[in-house]
């Protein structure tokens, strides 16, 4: 079992910048890759960023990587703090259109995965608001 706790959103103009945390739990965290992803009432849950499970080497992290949809990409960053078992993603020049609730999941695997439908665990969400 893992449980995942997002938190950071809130209330913030148009280019401003937020950070959000995804929190879980467990001794595994290093092999989990995680997602980001938001939605909106009305429409489809959108895929926004993820980081890679990390790749060990002579016991130390060797390999991680990112990707990001093309709406976020020099905007956002991803990023993971293993001995937190904590990622984050950073959000910068806001834009309104980025309003949405953003969940954090997670699925075992060492590749990049971009559909929801491939994460088994996810949070409960944290809204963000962009105002103009």
């Amino acid at each position: 079992q893992v449980q995942l706790v997002e938190s950071g959103g809130g209330l913030v103009q148009a280019g401003g910048s937020l950070r959000l945390s995804c929190a879980a739990s467990g001794r595994t965290f290093s092999s989990y890759a995680v997602g980001w992803f938001r939605q909106t009432p009305g429409k489809e849950r959108e895929f926004v960023a993820t980081v890679t499970a990390i790749t060990w080497r002579a016991g130390n992290p060797y390999y991680t990587a990112s990707y990001y949809t093309d709406s976020v990409k020099g905007r956002f960053t991803i990023s993971r703090d293993n001995a937190k078992n904590t990622v984050y993603l950073q959000m910068n020049s806001l834009k309104p259109e980025d309003t949405a609730v953003y969940y954090c999941a997670v699925k075992v695997g060492v590749g990049y995965y971009l559909r929801g439908s491939e994460y088994a665990y996810w949070g409960q969400g944290t809204q963000v608001t962009v105002s103009s």
